[in-house]
Parts: C-alpha cells; structure tokens; sequence
C-alpha cells in the first residue's frame, strides 16, 4: 500500500519505519524538504533508505492511506497543504491530539466535551474518509505494541466508515495489536483524545511512556 505520513517527529517516523519495514511504500511529508533535510532527517534517513521525503501535497497525491502524524495545533494547516483533492476519497489515519501548551507542562485539552480534533478534521475534508486511532498510546507501542504484555492491550477505532475502519484495524493488526476496538462514528473521538489529560498523568507519575490502557471484558 503507497503510504503517506504527515509529519517528521517521533510519531511520524515511528509510523513510517514501521510501515515500511512491513513492505509498504511509504513517503513522509513536511512543511519545508528543505528545511526538514537540513535538520536531523540526514540521520535518520540513512537507516530507513525505504522511506521518501516530499512536500505536504506531493507525498498525499499518490497515496492510498494517509497518516496525520502532526501536531494538534497544525493538523488543519498541514491537510489543507496536502490538498482537499489530493486527500477525496482517502483513508486518514488521524493520531493527532490538540493538546495545548500554552500554560506549560502538562498541556489541556484545546478541544473537548461536545467536539473533537478529528471531527474537525472530518468536517473541513468532507470527502475523507478519517479514522482516529493509536492516539491513546506513545509512539514505540503504536508501532511495536508487543513489547508491552505482548501486545495484549488496547487500542481504538473511530469514525463514519465502516471500510476505512477495516483498513486501519488491519494496519493495527499488522503492527502487532490484538484488542482493536471499533468505538463507533467519528464523535467518538471526543472520548479517546479526553483520555490524554489521564495518559499524561500516568506519564508524570511512572516517569515512562511504556504504558497502555486494557479494558478487560
């Protein structure tokens, strides 16, 4: 599956070298290549020869499923750079939480209660077909989830379409996660990004973000 990521931080490339190592093509997009390529990505690309670097748009026009791996605050900026046309019809992997950080450490929640991030997203691309999920989670467990309890922990689906649920339950599967649990439509999401103030906490207090969630049931 061709594979574009949104987002060149911890959460993007863990999604990315995950992805690729499982045979998929995969492309990072960025803001600036430039920029990205005159920072760290040098490095790191070196060990993941599989992975391309392309602009917002040019990384999601040939693309199946994309991954919204940025930040909160910039997922609405960084899917209008990818294009409304570019994203028509697309699943979207939506990860981002709108955390803010304007009071400092810990972050609030910018949205909440009676909306979501992903809602929003949903309702500025119409047409996409957007699925949050591995939100709940730090990125080493989204993409490697067996090193905790062998994977035994659970991870959430949300969104309107029941296809682009599947596709991503499958990524999931793939990645290594055996309790995928579909929440229902995409104003679910309200619940699973409120669940960030309490992973934070837990965070603080276990000094590890190796931790997850299990509804035992």
């Amino acid at each position: 599956m061709r594979i574009a990521v949104l987002g060149t931080g911890m959460v993007g490339r863990a999604i990315a070298a995950r992805a690729a190592e499982l045979g998929h093509e995969v492309t990072v997009g960025t803001r600036d290549v430039a920029a990205t390529r005159a920072g760290d990505w040098a490095d790191w690309a070196a060990s993941h020869p599989r992975v391309g670097l392309a602009g917002h748009a040019d990384a999601t026009r040939g693309s199946e499923l994309v991954v919204n791996a940025t930040s909160g605050a910039g997922s609405l900026t960084a899917l209008a750079a990818a294009g409304e046309e570019n994203l028509a019809g697309k699943v979207l992997l939506d990860i981002a939480n709108p955390l803010d950080f304007g009071n400092g450490f810990p972050p609030t929640l910018s949205v909440l209660n009676d909306d979501s991030l992903g809602e929003r997203i949903q309702r500025a691309f119409p047409r996409t077909r957007v699925v949050k999920a591995l939100n709940t989670l730090t990125a080493d467990l989204m993409t490697h989830p067996r090193q905790l309890a062998d994977g035994d922990h659970s991870v959430f689906v949300c969104g309107d379409d029941p296809d682009a649920k599947k596709t991503v339950a499958e990524l999931l599967a793939d990645f290594g996660h055996t309790d995928v649990i579909d929440l229902s439509d995409i104003t679910t999401a309200r619940g699973t990004e409120m669940l960030l103030p309490l992973w934070l906490r837990l965070y603080g207090k276990l000094g590890t973000g190796i931790f997850n969630i299990k509804v035992v049931r």
